[in-house]
This record gives C-alpha cells, sequence and structure tokens, in this order.
C-alpha cells in the first residue's frame, strides 16, 4: 500500500517534504503525530489525524501516537488568533489519561503486531531539562529569523492582531521541534504529520534534526477541513462535537454525520472511511440517483460511529433516529439511556409530575390539560375521539392510565398528539 497515494485520492495530503514519498516506499518507518490535551477528550477534528496514523499502520509502518502533557502547558499558536488560557498540572494530567484511552480505540498497541501503534507523552522527556539546557542545547540552532518567517507567528505579529504574542506561545515551535528532535535520536522516527497549519512547527522539528543531529527527517501535512457553507466542521449549536460518549451521545455523533450536505458527504466518505476507491465512488453514483435517501451520509455514519463507539452504540443511534422518523413502540423508547432519550427529544417542552401522582395513576384527561400540553379537558377528549393522542408512542384511549410502568428511564413519559406535536412528563 502506497501510504502517500491512498492520502492522495482520498483528498487528504496537502503539504509534502520531498522525497517524503519515495522513502516511504523503500523503508518501513516510524512516523509520528501530536495531540493537544486541552480537554480530557478528543473531538471530531481529531479523527483526521487519527485515521491518518491508522492508514499508516495499516501501509507496514510503525505510528507514534504523542500526547503533548509538556507542549499543553505552552499552548500552540497554530491557527488562533487569541492565546489560549494555560491548565494547570492537575487538569492536564486528567486531560492527558483522556486522550491517551480514547487513542488506544482507534490504533492498535497490541505489542504481538510486528508494526504495533506507541503512546508517549513529551512531558516524560521535557520534564527534566532545565531552561539553561534547553535555550543552549536546542535554542542555539534555531535563529529568531528562522522562527519570525512562520505563518503561525507573521498572522499574529501583522497589523490586525492588538494581542500580539507572548513569548511562551513564541517558543511553541521549539518545543514542538524538540519532540521530533527527541523521537528521531530515541526512537529513529523520521516523519511527523499533522495539520496543515501545522507545517511550521513541523519543519522546524526538521532543520532541528538536520543541525543537531545532522540527520534527515520527513513531514507531511492534511487539509484542514472545512464545510461548504462555511460554518465550522466539528462544531454545532450545541458546541463541539466529542468523542467521549458521556459528552456527545452515540445518536447526536451519528446525527452529525446524517446531517451533512450532499457536498460535504461526498468528500467525508473519502477522508473519515476506509471504504475503497471502488465502493466510495459506487455509492457516489447511488447517492446522486436518489440523492433523497441520504445514502453517503448514511454510509459515513454508519462506518465512523461504529468506529468510534463500537456496533452496538451505531444500532441504538439508529434505533433512536427511528423514534423520530419512523415506527417505534413504548419497548423502543424504554430501552434507550437517558442521555439519548433527551437528545433525541432536545427542545420538546416538559411539565414535573410528582411521583407520588404517577405512582397512584395519572388519569389521560388530566395528564394531557392540567400539565399543560392542550388547553384543556374537553380538547383532549376531542383529540381522544380522532385517535390522535399517544403515550410513549402508542395510541391509548380516555380509560388509559399512566402508572410507574410507563416511565422511560424511571423519569420520563412522552406524550403525543398527531404525527408531530411532543411533551414530556418530567417525574421528580
Amino acid at each position: 500500500m502506497n501510504f502517500v497515494e491512498e492520502l492522495r485520492w482520498r483528498g487528504m495530503l496537502h503539504d509534502i517534504m520531498p522525497e517524503t514519498e519515495e522513502y516511504l516506499l523503500k523503508n518501513k518507518t516510524t512516523g509520528y503525530i501530536g495531540f493537544d490535551p486541552t480537554a480530557d477528550s478528543l473531538h471530531i477534528g481529531s479523527l483526521v489525524p487519527i485515521i491518518i496514523l491508522m492508514h499508516f499502520q495499516k501501509a507496514g509502518h510503525n505510528p507514534i501516537a504523542l500526547v503533548g502533557g509538556a507542549t499543553g502547558m505552552v499552548g500552540d499558536p497554530s491557527g488562533k488568533s487569541d492565546e489560549r488560557n494555560l491548565l494547570d498540572e492537575e487538569t492536564l494530567n486528567k486531560n492527558v489519561a483522556g486522550v491517551k484511552g480514547q487513542l488506544a480505540r482507534f490504533l492498535d498497541f497490541d505489542s504481538t503486531v510486528e508494526n504495533k501503534a506507541e503512546l508517549v507523552n513529551n512531558y516524560d522527556w521535557m520534564k527534566n531539562i532545565s531552561l539553561i539546557d534547553f535555550v543552549r542545547d536546542v535554542g542555539k540552532h534555531i535563529t529568531v529569523n528562522y522562527m519570525m518567517a512562520k505563518d503561525s507567528v507573521k498572522k499574529r505579529l501583522g497589523s490586525d492582531s492588538q494581542a500580539g504574542m507572548s513569548f511562551t506561545e513564541f517558543t511553541y515551535q521549539l518545543f514542538q521541534g524538540y519532540d521530533f528532535y527527541h523521537l528521531y535520536k530515541e526512537k529513529n522516527c523520521v516523519l511527523q504529520m499533522g495539520g496543515s497549519d501545522q507545517w511550521g512547527n513541523i519543519t522546524t522539528g526538521t532543520e532541528l534534526v538536520r543541525r543537531k543531529a545532522q540527520g534527515k527527517a520527513y513531514a507531511l501535512t492534511c487539509k484542514l477541513i472545512t464545510k461548504a457553507d462555511g460554518s465550522k466542521f466539528g462544531k454545532t449549536a450545541g458546541g463541539n462535537v466529542w468523542l467521549d460518549a458521556n459528552r456527545t451521545s452515540p445518536y447526536k455523533f451519528y446525527q452529525y454525520w446524517l446531517n451533512s450536505s450532499d457536498e460535504d458527504a461526498e468528500k467525508y466518505i473519502k477522508i473519515f472511511t476506509f471504504l475503497d476507491k471502488e465502493t466510495i465512488e459506487k455509492l457516489i453514483a447511488e447517492h446522486k440517483e436518489a440523492p433523497h435517501l441520504r445514502i453517503l451520509q448514511k454510509a459515513i455514519g454508519e462506518e465512523v460511529t461504529v468506529m468510534t463507539h463500537g456496533q452496538e452504540a451505531y444500532e441504538n443511534a439508529i434505533k433512536a433516529s427511528n423514534i423520530l422518523f419512523g415506527k417505534s413502540t413504548a419497548n423502543d423508547l424504554k430501552s434507550l439511556d437517558e442521555q439519548t432519550f433527551l437528545d433525541v427529544f432536545d427542545g420538546v417542552p416538559q411539565a414535573e409530575v410528582e411521583r407520588a401522582v404517577v405512582e397512584k395513576g395519572l388519569e389521560i384527561v388530566p395528564a394531557f390539560s392540567e400539565t399543560g400540553f392542550l388547553k384543556s379537558n374537553g380538547e383532549v377528549r376531542r383529540a381522544l375521539k380522532e385517535n390522535s393522542i399517544s403515550v410513549n408512542k402508542e395510541k391509548v384511549n380516555e380509560e388509559f392510565v399512566i402508572t410507574s410502568d410507563d416511565l422511560i428511564a424511571d423519569k420520563f413519559v412522552l406524550l403525543q398528539r398527531g404525527k408531530k406535536s411532543y411533551y414530556l412528563l418530567k417525574i421528580i
């Protein structure tokens, strides 16, 4: 497998240092990508570098995932207009542990595999280096002129920038460059990869390897993902789409991909799945024949949700989707966990009901009128005669009584009039 060609046809390759492709074709290579522990979970923007490492491993090479316990204390200025808040050590350690756990879902760290992946934390080799040692042994090899020429620096120091750049952020490229040098010396790592905004930091590393170790190192970057409508990839009205199921439920995660535009879906199917070229071309053709079926979006949603959360979580996400958009039963609703249930019915109005009332038995008419869903008892009775009243997605008559047996996640009852008018009773 030609790793570089694989990235190229998938539309993922942006910059590549001369001779990199030829070197990779001839040599089993160790390469790395760094992950910034700014939170205890990665988000879907991190899936691109993760997938690059997965392709790298599938091509027979040795991937290293570096978690920046040290560089996370400094803050990467690349692609940012303002300096971010620095994290304390306790928070950073928690974040590093969370990121490490997530990376293990995607990469094969099995010691029996010949080209197993490896996890490293740059804090392990940075913590014992003194400022004097760093300035003397690293700083003298990279000139200020060289550092000032980097886009990440020039953009922050340009005329439009009011905040400028702190010395802390200015030194970031030296820290990242030293990571590359260290991995080159200790693990024979000759390739660093990352997003296109990392090119300046990565090439500082190759320069440090050349000047300090008289060695040859290589670099490549992938394109930053953008959305056709100009909005930021990986963001929703509720914020980031996280890889942690406790932050973003598998249902919401699946829905993000399902809601992709047709234009974006054609791009995403190549980037975020491992489907081969022939399969992808066939899916794109089928999608264009019947775009309303959302064939591409469903294929992406399945591949990425299974890869991130597993088959069972994907099937539950489909089940949850069908509750709103297809036929479902009370048992389907009761099979949902609380977070998924709330995600499915996000924004639906609700009223609180005392638990004792439900345990005694809540009659259907007051359940709809006294909670504020419908305006009067008379409106409820008319709707019942029209057979348009449902409890937990199942039609009921005027004799129906809501009891504890009807509770979803032990605290909710879903009321419904017609096909699209919903109301939640929260039992307290």
